[in-house]
Formats: C-alpha cells, structure tokens, sequence
C-alpha cells in the first residue's frame, strides 16, 4: 500500500523521527520511548497502511518472518560479547597493558588504533567492547564520553574497509562485490581514525591520565584469554564457512550469534561466565533491535540516484536509520563506489551512541554514554573526521563506481550504466 503523505513526508518517517527525538530527549529511558515508538509505528501500519509484505496481522507476521535472523543475529552477538567482554577482563589482560602503552595521551591515542586493527578481522562489536574493556582498566574507569564515541568510531572504521569486519561489508561480498572494492574504504577509514583519535586522546588524558602503575599482581589468566579467542574464531569461522558453501543458511537462520554462544556454553564448564551480567545487557539490546525494527518498516523503497552526494548524505542518514536496510538498496540499486560506499554506512553510525550496535555495546557498559546531546557534544571530532576522511577518498580516489558480479556473470544493465562513464580502476575487477 501507499504511504499516507504529510507534505513531501510519509507519516512513517514522521513516527520514527518522533521516536529518535524521544530517545535524544529522554535519555535515561531509551528502552520505554524506542518501545513506545515500535508499537505507534506497528498500529499505525496496521490500521493504515499495511506493510510492504502484504495488510493487516498477516504482513506484519510476514514482516518478521523476513527480519527474525538479523534481529536475532544481533541479539545473539550484543549477550554472547557482553560474557566475553567480563571474560577478557578477567584474564588480567588489560591491567598489564598499562606497561605497553606510551605515556601521556599517546597511551589513548595507541588504543584506539590497537581498536582499528582488531575490527579489521573481528566483527566491530567485538572490538568495541574489547576496546572499552581494556580503556577502563588502563583509566581506572575514568573514561570520557568523548574518548567512548572514538571507541566506537574505532571500531567501525577499522570494520569498513574489510569484508569481515562489518556486517554491511559482509553483505556487499555476498552480493558479488569485489574485497578489493571495499578495500578502498580505509583510504577515507585512515584519515578520519588519525584525526579523531588524536582529539579524543587529548580529551581522555585532561580527564583521566593512563596509569602506568595500574598493571594488576595477579598472572594472566591464559585459559580465560583462549576461551575469548576461542569465542572470536567460532564466530569468524561459522561466517567465513557460510559464506563459502552455506550461504543460503545465512538468510533463513542466525548462524553467527548462534556460533557464538555454542562456543559460549561449550567453554562454560572450563571457565564459567558471569551470567548475572545478562539481564543488563539484554535491556540494551532490545533497545537496538526496536530501533532496527522500526527502521525496517519504514516505506524506503529506493535511494537518490548513486552519487558521491548521495553517499555523503547516506553517512549522516546511518547514524539514526538502520545501515543493513540502507545498505541492501543501495545493493540492489547498483552504481556505487563501493568503497566510499561502505566507508559511509559503516563510520556514520558512530555519531550518535545508538547508530551502530557497537555504540549499543558500548554504552550497555558505560550508560552514561546514553545521552544525545553529550555524545554529540563531546565526540565532535568523529562527525568531523567523519567529513574528512570524505574528502580524503575523493582527493585520492574519486568517485568510480564499479559494477557488482554475482557468481562470476555480469551486473545488471542498470548498475554498468554509472560505471562507463568513468575509466576503469586499476585493481577492482569489472
């Protein structure tokens, strides 16, 4: 059905942004507003318009029959990491990383990229909460809010440049698009990281210096440390192996957050997790997934024509919508660089604290962290980086949007028609 307009507007949007404005204004009762915002928007739908999987309690059953793997993917990763995160910490690993860092605000400023390189292999939510974990060890969990949003930022930038590293880039692999394509991401990933961690060092070292003499007494706990490596590489795997001969499993069952807590609960008799930690998490993580499914009924059934412009703006958009959605249309669609591209959706969700799942993560372990306003305020440098690290990918790139092959045959004739009017790449096959 057609959406029901309000000007150039449909009412859906209108709901949502109703919605997000609730979570900025009411920030110490994120889960009541985004709830209360899921059930407006659901019988809103109901009454009205229907959904784009058919009217009435039957599309609305359609609807999540789609959309339950995602969500459940996401709740799987957001509990099964809030355990590794207390199993990381309780390895001792972090209190002897106080010895390792620099000085000074160098000591964050290392961090934070030690933060990039693990999201270049692990998934991002992982390595924003590792990267939380060990910050608040080495500042006595003193941290900024400013230094958290780097965190996060950290996070997702190291992920976008890497097929493994984000859920987004994932998808475009699936759909044929080269790994050297999104490779080209860490050209903008690099300027915007070098740029923002620098601030947010400076930030975290006028709030609370490293401490040097921090590193803890007890011996590293080794069989802790392997079970969180253990925990990662189930992960890893379960995703690699079904993308290479599964790849139907991926979009009818929740293979990685299920590969995480079979790991989880196969290492729980060597080294039991603290489970009381679960019913916090798990009310951040409803949070999220009223979010996302708020964000997957809204009428968006395409994107601006594929541009630098449209990409740019696609960034800003991730921060508050749901980048998996916009990330398929943009997929189906056709015509982007998706190197820009997948720089753009996977570092704009770290603007504001509820963008991505690993600003979700994070802030399940600092709530202070969930407030709007003070995201904002203090973590500027990321929005900024974020424009830079722009600028930089089209003063050394450009816009070259290539065409996506899926199993070897060529694109569809709507996604070559951008691309012959720009030279070839060297490098990214077309």
């Amino acid at each position: 059905m057609n959406p029901i307009m309000l000007g150039p507007i449909p009412v859906d949007f209108i709901l949502f942004a109703l919605t997000l404005l609730g979570v900025a204004l009411f920030h110490k009762r994120t889960l009541e507003v985004a709830l209360t915002g899921l059930a407006v928007i659901v019988i809103y739908k109901l009454v009205f318009t229907g959904f784009k999987t058919g009217a009435g309690l039957g599309g609305l059953g359609l609807h999540f029959a789609h959309e339950w793997v995602i969500l459940a993917n996401l709740l799987g990763l957001l509990l099964g990491f809030a355990l590794l995160s207390d199993h990381f910490e309780r390895s001792h690993v972090p209190g002897e990383l106080p010895a390792v860092l620099p000085d000074d605000w160098k000591g964050g400023f290392v961090l934070l990229w030690i933060v990039f390189v693990l999201s270049s292999f692990l998934d991002n939510i992982a390595a924003a909460i590792i990267g939380a974990t060990l910050a608040s060890a080495v500042f006595r969990k003193r941290v900024h809010i400013g230094y958290l949003a780097a965190i996060v930022a950290a996070s997702n930038a190291g992920g976008s440049g890497s097929v493994v590293g984000d859920t987004t880039t994932t998808m475009m692999w699936i759909e044929g698009v080269s790994p050297l394509a999104v490779l080209d991401a860490y050209v903008a990933a690099f300027v915007a990281t070098a740029f923002f961690a620098f601030f947010a060092a400076k930030q975290q070292h006028a709030y609370q210096p490293i401490v040097k003499d921090s590193a803890a007494s007890n011996r590293v706990d080794w069989v802790r440390l392997g079970i969180v490596f253990w925990i990662l590489v189930a992960a890893i795997g379960a995703n690699v192996f079904a993308n290479l001969y599964f790849k139907r499993a991926l979009d009818v069952f929740p293979v990685i957050g299920a590969a995480v807590w079979v790991a989880l609960l196969v290492a729980a008799p060597i080294r039991q997790p603290d489970w009381k930690l679960l019913p916090a998490a798990f009310k951040g993580s409803v949070f999220l997934l009223a979010l996302v499914t708020c964000a997957s009924l809204m009428p968006v059934e395409q994107l601006p024509v594929a541009s630098w412009q449209s990409a740019l703006g696609l960034g800003f958009i991730s921060a508050v919508f749901d980048n998996i959605p916009l990330t398929a249309l943009a997929l189906k669609q056709g015509g982007y660089d998706w190197g820009l591209l997948a720089y753009a959706v996977g570092f704009g969700g770290s603007m504001i604290w509820f963008g991505s799942s690993a600003g979700v993560a994070v802030s399940n372990l600092f709530p202070d962290a969930k407030n709007v306003g003070a995201w904002v305020k203090n973590g500027w440098h990321v929005a900024v980086g974020y424009v830079l690290g722009f600028i930089a990918f089209m003063m050394v790139q450009g816009w070259h949007p290539t065409p996506k092959r899926e199993r070897g045959a060529e694109a569809p004739a709507a996604a070559h028609a951008p691309a012959a009017q720009q030279p070839p790449r060297a490098g990214i096959p077309h």
